[in-house]
């Protein structure tokens, strides 16, 4: 493996029939390079899961993978509304999902938890009105 890949993908707002697109290629671009199943699992849901995000409550946004011999750090990067309570938007269950997304089946509270749950480390950046970054990591040693 390089030092060093770096990977960068585009969400599009609104457009729950590409959601997934990122982390299914990270994922598959993770099995190409011999990266262990436990991990390449957990990077899958991590990031697919703020993808969905991205898509349902902040109009799109980046993610950048960089994934070296160490780790698999991601980072989401978005200009949506923010989130006005972290704690509460961490609890399993909570969700500020309108009805149509529901109706989809998203928006079940389980997307900051699980990307939690499924990381070494999670950091999460928020300013009201301007957007949210979060950072996460899977320790590959």
């Amino acid at each position: 493996m390089e030092d060093r890949i770096v990977l960068n993908y585009y969400i599009s707002p609104d457009d729950f029939t590409r959601a997934g697109e990122a982390s299914s290629d990270v994922k598959g671009k993770l099995k190409q390079m011999g990266v262990s199943p436990e991990a390449i699992r957990k990077v899958a849901i991590a990031m697919y899961e703020g993808e969905i995000n991205m898509v349902i409550h902040a109009k799109g946004g980046e993610i950048t993978v960089e994934i070296t011999q160490e780790r698999i750090k991601m980072t989401l990067a978005d200009a949506g509304p923010g989130i006005p309570d972290i704690n509460l938007a961490m609890k399993a269950g909570y969700s500020t999902a309108p009805d149509e997304v529901r109706n989809l089946g998203f928006g079940a509270g389980m997307g900051l938890p699980n990307m939690k749950k499924y990381t070494d480390s999670m950091d999460i950046e928020t300013t009201l009105g301007i957007g949210t970054t979060i950072t996460m990591e899977v320790m590959l040693r």
